[in-house]
């Protein structure tokens, strides 16, 4: 049976979405969701590392327009160290500008280029999984990023955990898929991330009640993930 590269159903997607401004992070429900996540992240990192992250060796694997690679240059990770593989061109452009020179962007299907076998602390995904339909597809980049992870590394994962009816290109993934994924790993899972329409919704009427309804876990819709997999 042929099937698709995987970046190839990832753009045609892609390219039937509009840009609103609803993800500009001047507005209230993204900046909040955004801390809420470093918090978080800021913790995992410091239980694992200390306070000196300078020799980390991290891996985005779809790192879009770079903004989370800009969040570990904040937190004091090294650009040489540093690493994002992006699948659609535009946004790798916009990467490539906003970051240092010496952090490695390449543009390329994750799945069809080396990734370095185990080069890595950290390898990391922001809702890339859930952007993949096919159960092939998730199975393909998941055994890279595994084995692109030294051992005793980690993977950071950060995806939906909740279906949205209103949009047929993404999907949730479900706890027993990272398990399923990730088969060897020691995960540790955390649900955070108040549902973005309610977000919209509460922080119109005031900023603050964005934590008044994410103190409820039911009304959280994405998963943030530390996959450490075993040593040697």
């Amino acid at each position: 049976m042929n099937r698709k590269p995987v970046g190839a159903d990832i753009q045609e997607r892609y390219a039937r979405r509009t840009q609103t401004s609803r993800y500009h992070m001047l507005q209230p429900q993204v900046w909040q969701t955004i801390q809420e996540r470093q918090r978080l992240l800021i913790r995992l990192l410091r239980s694992t590392w200390g306070l000196d992250v300078s020799q980390v060796r991290l891996l985005e694997v779809g790192c879009g327009t770079g903004g989370n690679l800009l969040e570990m240059l904040r937190l004091g990770l090294d650009p040489r160290h540093l690493a994002g593989i992006e699948l659609i061109e535009s946004r790798w452009q916009h990467a490539r500008a906003l970051l240092p020179e010496s952090l490695r962007l390449t543009c390329a299907d994750a799945c069809e280029v080396p990734l370095g076998d185990g080069a890595w602390d950290v390898v990391m995904q922001f809702t890339v999984f859930s952007s993949l339909l096919d159960d092939h597809q998730q199975d393909r980049l998941a055994r890279a990023m595994w084995e692109a992870l030294r051992p005793g590394g980690v993977v950071l994962w950060y995806d939906l955990i909740v279906n949205n009816p209103q949009n047929r290109d993404v999907r949730a993934v479900p706890l027993s898929r990272v398990r399923e994924l990730f088969p060897q790993g020691q995960i540790q899972s955390h649900r955070i991330t108040l549902a973005p329409p309610l977000a919209r919704w509460v922080c119109r009427i005031h900023p603050n009640l964005y934590h008044v309804l994410n103190a409820l876990p039911w009304c959280r819709t994405h998963r943030l993930a530390w996959i450490t997999k075993p040593p040697l």
